[in-house]
């Protein structure tokens, strides 16, 4: 498969469209968090398999990865990153729990972090859908109970060929003057990519009229 070419108009259609959809995820997120929520896209990248496997790893050992598949006419996943301060500082916000301890997730817990997932993944893959004109839909997320390489192998080992459009996100809210951070990984294969630059093309790329 060729390696996709990517304009500097193309990415900032491409983070564009993705901003809207992560609009929308943050108003559904605020409801849970109780206060302003924003999202932001700061980078696009493609890189390679390795690097990308490299990148999450490095997480594994400090934070809980939630991961949600995306299938249907696209392929690709969601990873939500959350360190332990993360957890300490949502469990306060949205479950009411004070000195919330550090370590191994209660049931409340871990049920909060997969529907937060569940929150932004799905209202992300849903504005996707809405403006790429694309069948798509956002699996149930998971909390991987092996090492993520095992649990992307779907998307990474029965595409040998497949080299990733990585974007890296941050999730900000507030409450009380508290900030907190949530990074989320959202990447795609390549055939997907193609597709998603074939929908833009089609429209001459022409920003307004796509969106």
């Amino acid at each position: 498969m060729m390696e996709p070419y990517i304009s500097e108009l193309e990415r900032d259609i491409v983070k564009e469209i993705l901003n809207i959809g992560l609009a929308r995820a943050a108003d559904s997120f605020a409801v849970i968090a109780r206060d302003k929520v924003l999202l932001r896209v700061p980078d696009i990248e493609l890189i390679e398999v390795k690097d990308l496997l490299l990148l999450v790893a490095k997480y594994e050992d400090t934070h809980t990865i939630i991961q949600s598949d995306i299938r249907g006419e696209f392929n690709g996943s969601t990873l939500m990153l959350f360190s332990d301060d993360h957890i300490a500082r949502l469990s306060e916000v949205c479950l009411s729990m004070l000195d919330v301890q550090k370590g191994e997730l209660s049931v409340m817990q871990e049920s909060l972090l997969l529907e937060i997932s569940n929150i932004i993944t799905g209202a992300l893959v849903t504005q996707l859908a809405n403006i790429l004109k694309a069948d798509i839909y956002g699996s149930p997320p998971k909390l991987p109970k092996t090492h993520i390489a095992d649990s992307l192998k779907d998307i990474l080992v029965q595409h040998p060929l497949f080299q990733p459009l990585v974007f890296t996100v941050v999730t900000q809210f507030t409450h009380n003057f508290k900030r907190v951070e949530l990074p989320l990984l959202l990447f795609f294969d390549t055939s997907t990519l193609l597709k998603i630059l074939d929908i833009i093309r089609a429209f001459g790329n022409d920003k307004n009229g796509l969106l």
